[in-house]
């Protein structure tokens, strides 16, 4: 393919800014960028035209950063707002892009951005707000909050019935009494078992004693 020196007249994202000498196809020269008056033929006659189009460069320049770096500190105070269609339990169908946040800039607060300023790592997938990086500029960044809504509302996650709750509380006898668990109840029982033999061993010793007198009584009389 058949290659041109040019002088662009206009700068030309991907391609080069005003006075930039670059080789680019015959057919795209001829049918595009000279009929559009974007870039001369690179001629000796031409050449002398190179430092006004480096001066209007630079005027551009620094207009472009004057308005970028004041919208960077504008777009810092906003929170553009995306809605999109989600299921009940909140979860996206899709997800947001930055193509449909440049929509929304214009919609809501008539800002033009070139979507390719707006720098998403992923596209949005999930509500709620969220914190994107705006390259504006070469030399100028900011930040912009994004809330992502649904237009169908959220059904949220029913909360235990407080009946529950008491149910699970242990059970007392009477007010001001400790409550009665199935450990204590072992302990009370296994204490009641243990009296009646204590008893027992406590009144065989008396018994003993008693039949000895009475012996003595009866070789006493013989």
């Amino acid at each position: 393919m058949a290659k041109t020196e040019v002088i662009l007249t206009h700068n030309i994202v991907g391609l080069g800014g005003e006075s930039d000498q670059v080789k680019v196809a015959a057919g795209y020269a001829r049918n595009y960028l000279f009929p559009q008056r974007l870039a001369i033929p690179l001629t000796q006659a031409n050449k002398r035209h190179i430092e006004a189009l480096k001066q209007r460069r630079a005027e551009r320049e620094a207009h472009e950063f004057n308005t970028m770096t004041e919208l960077a500190k504008g777009v810092q105070k906003l929170i553009c707002v995306v809605k999109v269609k989600a299921g009940e339990d909140g979860k996206m169908f899709g997800a947001v892009t930055a193509g449909m946040i440049v929509d929304e800039l214009k919609h809501q607060f008539d800002i033009a951005l070139d979507k390719r300023k707006i720098h998403l790592e992923h596209p949005i997938k999930t509500l709620g707000e969220h914190e994107i990086e705006l390259h504006l500029h070469a030399e100028v960044k900011s930040t912009l909050k994004v809330r992502v809504e649904s237009t169908t509302p959220i059904t949220a996650p029913a909360e235990a019935p407080a009946s529950d709750a008491r149910s699970e509380r242990p059970r007392t006898e009477k007010r001001g009494k400790r409550p009665v668990t199935e450990e204590g109840e072992k302990v009370e029982a296994a204490a009641e078992d243990k009296k009646p033999a204590k008893a027992k061993a406590e009144k065989a010793p008396k018994a003993e004693k008693t039949e000895k007198p009475a012996k003595k009584e009866k070789k006493a009389k013989e």
